[in-house]
């Protein structure tokens, strides 16, 4: 199929794109285009107006600023994949990315665009989420920050207005010597998850754990963090035990079903993979502390 009939606009520079934003009714914003020129093409979406961001520069950057990692909305998946301070400070983006995709799409795709098109079993709203990420959205009225668990409007729908754009996203890297891990399952390499899990942990000077992030991508509308599931294991050691209990837990969630993949299924992974993310995350802590002198 062809796309549906648009009027197609391409600014330099931020204030331009934003000045078009508000003039223009129902308009979309083009980023890296893997998502949405699909749906253009499939008749998914008919936006009357297409501004394509792509020669917005000032967007673009991977950046460190008071403790901090800054994103800009149209930074490529590949540079972040590539990056020696995402590498650094930001280990579970890093091993987040390269499930995302085939080389290919992560040349063009942009991490703005991911998030914005919040699909619920995207790689990167789901670490966005596990790392408590802040965003930025501007206007022609000035910008604002969201938390990204306020991001959530709807299924694949942003908390954004009609003339707003994610322009920022800020990072707290965790402690050095945390321990991270992000697993998923898909049908075939480069497909989006039937469900992913995202998990983080620090320790304190005794061995047990300090701090405890848990996330699930893929099981619902949208990706969840699971408060139940940390509560239970800070102040533990991690042991068997706890993991499974956490695996329990994960794996009662109210999941959605579809004609490929039934809603147990999804509740069945979602435990086996929470109890994995969160032994590699601790191995990995552990691991970390043994090195140190």
């Amino acid at each position: 199929m062809k796309a549906p009939a648009f009027r197609y606009l391409a600014p330099d520079t931020l204030a331009e794109a934003l000045r078009l934003l508000a003039r223009e009714q129902n308009a979309r914003v083009l980023a890296g285009g893997q998502s949405l020129v699909a749906m253009l093409n499939m008749r998914f979406a008919f936006p009357d107006c297409l501004i394509d961001i792509n020669r917005v520069a000032e967007l673009a950057y991977l950046r460190e600023s008071d403790g901090g990692i800054e994103i800009g909305a149209m930074t490529r998946q590949r540079d972040v994949e590539f990056s020696p301070l995402v590498a650094r400070r930001l280990p579970l983006w890093r091993e987040a990315i390269l499930q995302v995709g085939h080389r290919q799409t992560r040349n063009r795709g942009t991490v703005g665009g991911s998030l914005c098109q919040l699909d619920p079993s995207a790689e990167l709203p789901t670490v966005a989420l596990a790392m408590d990420a802040e965003l930025t959205a501007a206007s022609v009225r000035g910008q604002r920050r969201l938390r990204m668990a306020d991001f959530f409007a709807g299924y694949m729908t942003p908390a954004l207005e009609a003339d707003e754009m994610l322009t920022c996203i800020r990072v707290q890297p965790w402690p050095a010597g945390h321990g991270h891990a992000f697993l998923e399952f898909a049908r075939r390499c480069g497909d989006f998850a039937i469900v992913s899990v995202a998990a983080l942990v620090a320790l304190d000077a005794s061995g047990r754990l300090a701090r405890v992030s848990l996330t699930l991508g893929g099981v619902a509308a949208a990706p969840l963090r699971m408060p139940e599931v940390e509560a239970a294991l800070t102040g533990g050691q991690g042991a068997q035990d706890d993991l499974d209990q956490a695996a329990r837990l994960c794996g009662e969630v109210v999941a959605t079903g579809d004609s490929q993949v039934p809603a147990w299924y999804r509740q069945r992974l979602a435990g086996v993979l929470a109890r994995r993310a969160l032994a590699q995350a601790i191995a990995r802590a552990r691991a970390h502390d043994e090195r140190e002198p």
